[in-house]
């Protein structure tokens, strides 16, 4: 990850990852790029998620000081997909970015908790669940409503990409293993789909089977021939 960071451009982007990213080495990389990031924090960090966890529900564990107390924003959205309602809080704080200082997660301003929660409006069955996030863009560069934004952009690598290949690729029950074929093969997948994306395709499931009945169609896509030949 450290080499594919130092190849890119960083001043001025905004890097985020699932917590498998959320580093000591990478965050330090990102800032000295010039970048900002906003990492996810799970049980890989075990000390930084107690302590988010307790800054959002059980601050009188901590000794805040009052500013930090009303250092909180927060933002309410909800949207509606099909039978779901999908309510998503998320609540920003400064508390924690002193207490931790460059040494521990360098250019840390912030820390953030998402609340999700699902209502199917058949069977009033209602989900929730909660992540915690870290990151560098200060209250003044960022809004809540922003930072949920850049947040929600994290999910859409997972379901526009992920969700894709393990679903309608069917990659976990791929048989290659030997050498660089899987590599290759992934590598043929994200091509496939970020060419199906190009080509205006919704569902990628769709323009498979759509290209399987209709091979002209995959030819012209790569621009071995025109459709109408």
């Amino acid at each position: 990850m450290l080499e594919l960071l130092a190849a890119l451009v960083l001043h001025g982007k905004v890097i985020i990852g699932d917590a498998l990213l959320t580093q000591h080495k990478i965050v330090c990389k990102i800032v000295e790029g010039g970048g900002d990031y906003l990492l996810v924090v799970k049980d890989n960090q075990p000390l930084l998620r107690e302590d988010i966890h307790a800054v959002f529900e059980a601050p009188h564990l901590l000794d805040l000081t009052p500013a930090q107390r009303a250092s909180e924003r927060k933002i309410i959205e909800v949207s509606i997909h099909g039978n779901r309602i999908e309510e998503r809080v998320l609540r920003a704080f400064t508390a924690l970015c002193d207490l931790y200082g460059d040494d521990l997660w360098p250019g840390l301003e912030q820390i953030m908790q998402i609340k999700r929660t699902t209502t199917n409006k058949q069977s009033g069955r209602t989900t929730s669940e909660i992540a915690y996030a870290i990151t560098s863009l200060s209250p003044n560069r960022a809004t809540p409503a922003q930072l949920l934004v850049v947040w929600r952009e994290h999910w859409h690598i997972e379901n526009k990409l992920h969700w894709v290949r393990d679903v309608a690729f069917d990659e976990d029950r791929s048989t290659v293993g030997s050498e660089r074929i899987p590599q290759v093969m992934a590598a043929l997948r994200n091509t496939a789909i970020s060419l199906l994306r190009l080509l205006g395709a919704a569902n990628i499931a769709r323009a498979c089977r759509q290209m399987a009945a209709q091979p002209q169609l995959a030819l012209a896509a790569l621009g071995c021939l025109t459709e109408n030949e």
